[in-house]
């Protein structure tokens, strides 16, 4: 089988490492080869670009529709307490799913069938808002919406298993821009669709996006875990959900996730519309964090990685996530806003995918999808917590009370980031020490 886009490969310098085995694709002379049980694979550019495409499907379908939801749920006649808990239904379901579906995942040692499902309840839930009015209906979409976000759980774990375990962090970048890249898309188009057609404008595009999502998704490319016929045991992924790295990477992720739903994906516009900006000019402040916090995944694990250890990453990240969230309430100037913001979603670019790809790192192919699962259903609850808490402290206290609960919730991060660090650093130094005593 020949590659349809060449023989050469942008990733011909990354050997893959599955388990024990190794792909070697140095060469540019077919794909990357696994040897296996006498049986040859191949996972060429052509996969990975595939694969890039069904993500970017998957997520355009899941954002178009955000940014006018809550408008809509409001048009359709829903009381705020009534809008906020369908919105937070998303949310919820992934709180309750992320962990049992990686945990299923492992069991069965397939990744692939859950993607499908996440592009097929994806469209199931746009065609329901699409063809209803009701609350009860919306409801029930949004719940469908969860359930597909749950997923993502699958296609982090299978495109992991693209590359080899300490060039996992730079698989999350890659992803991660995917990811920003559609939702800022998706996002940016959704003001537009409604004025132009209405309210159901989204949903259909939505849908039929994800339709074609739908039929490529059934040629992904999926790398197998090399355990054979052994079964993966209850007890195995016990000790992945207590491994401490897991926990910590999750809890921190949770902090980033929660901040960021403050933020952009919560309180930030509103804020903007307050010291002057129109519905219209809102896309610049979408654009101004999007754009960098797109960009901050390639650069960090492209180029900082190479260069600064991962907490040391961290720790800036969270530090500028602090700084840039707490200014908020003191700027009064729209464009210094967008400047501030843009800094705010590189820095918060930082974290994230790197956070994603730390979770998994050191966890066999085999038992990835439950560490996955445990780490997304954790940083759920930041994305869940962050705005409820955030909207309490704005009623008990003021509107910039929501700025300086994120901005502490970032620093929090950061003390933790260089505490957890700065004891990896010793623990480090003392085995290599053991090390050193060990070959006199």
């Amino acid at each position: 089988m020949t590659n349809p886009l060449g023989s050469c490969y942008f990733y011909s310098n990354l050997p893959i490492e599955v388990e024990n085995e190794m792909i070697d694709y140095r060469s540019c002379t077919g794909g990357f080869h696994l040897n296996t049980n006498n049986e040859t694979r191949k996972i060429s550019l052509y996969y990975h670009l595939f694969f890039i495409v069904i993500t970017f499907i998957y997520w355009f379908s899941l954002y178009i529709y955000v940014p006018v939801f809550v408008e809509y749920l409001d048009y359709l006649g829903g009381a705020y307490t009534l809008v906020g808990f369908i919105a937070g239904s998303y949310g919820i379901m992934q709180i309750l799913l992320r962990l049992p579906i990686g945990i299923l995942s492992d069991k069965m040692q397939i990744r692939k069938p859950f993607i499908i499902a996440g592009l097929v309840t994806g469209v199931i839930s746009c065609f329901g808002f699409a063809l209803t009015d009701s609350l009860g209906f919306a409801f029930a979409s949004r719940v469908l919406s969860g359930v597909t976000a749950s997923m993502w759980v699958a296609f982090t774990v299978l495109y992991a298993s693209y590359f080899k375990a300490e060039d996992t962090t730079k698989a999350m970048g890659n992803i991660q821009f995917v990811t920003v890249a559609s939702q800022l898309i998706s996002m940016g188009l959704s003001g537009y669709l409604v004025s132009e057609w209405g309210w159901k404008a989204p949903f259909w595009l939505g849908g039929i996006i994800g339709c074609l999502g739908i039929i490529m998704s059934f040629g992904v490319k999926e790398v197998q875990s090399q355990t054979g016929d052994k079964k993966i045991e209850m007890g195995e992924l016990r000790a992945v959900i207590k491994d401490p790295i897991v926990l910590k990477v999750a809890l921190l992720s949770a902090l980033a996730n929660a901040v960021l739903f403050i933020t952009m994906f919560g309180f930030t516009p509103t804020y903007a519309l307050n010291i002057g900006a129109t519905k219209e000019s809102l896309i610049i402040l979408v654009f101004s964090f999007m754009v960098p916090h797109a960009i901050a995944p390639i650069i960090t694990g492209r180029y900082l990685l190479n260069r600064y250890h991962k907490w040391s990453i961290l720790i800036v990240g969270f530090l500028g996530t602090f700084v840039f969230t707490s200014i908020i309430p003191f700027v009064s100037n729209l464009q210094w806003l967008y400047v501030t913001q843009a800094l705010n979603g590189y820095a918060q670019g930082m974290t994230i995918p790197l956070l994603m790809g730390m979770a998994i790192q050191t966890i066999s192919l085999s038992k990835r999808a439950t560490a996955m699962g445990l780490f997304q259903a954790i940083y759920a609850l930041g994305i869940f917590l962050g705005p409820f808490v955030a909207g309490m402290f704005s009623q008990m206290v003021n509107f910039s009370a929501v700025f300086y609960l994120a901005g502490a919730v970032g620093l929090i991060g950061m003390m933790l980031s260089i505490a957890w660090g700065r004891k990896q650093l010793n623990s480090n130094r003392m085995v290599n020490n053991e090390k050193k005593i060990h070959s006199l």
